[in-house]
């Protein structure tokens, strides 16, 4: 299985991110050893995940992810799903 996660970072920011294995990429975030951006911003805790078959459809949806504002990211975590981001 392939995961599309959300972390939230210590100073409330969010990251994200793709694995296939999202307890060993958690501890490694949390150890320092993750994302250049989450290293300083510890703890982080995941607050959202989605499963894909593929680490291709992992990937798609972590670039769609990235692309949404702030405020839909906080709606995804909150509901599951975001509006979608065109008028």
């Amino acid at each position: 299985m392939n995961y599309t996660y959300i972390l939230e970072c210590s100073d409330g920011s969010l990251y994200c991110g793709w694995t296939n294995d999202i307890e060993k990429r958690t501890a490694a975030h949390n150890a320092g050893k993750g994302a250049k951006y989450t290293k300083s911003r510890r703890p982080v805790k995941v607050v959202h995940i989605e499963t894909f078959d593929t680490k291709e459809e992992a990937m798609r949806r972590e670039w769609q992810i990235k692309r949404l504002k702030r405020a839909q990211k906080l709606e995804l975590i909150r509901t599951g799903s975001a509006s979608d981001p065109r008028p």
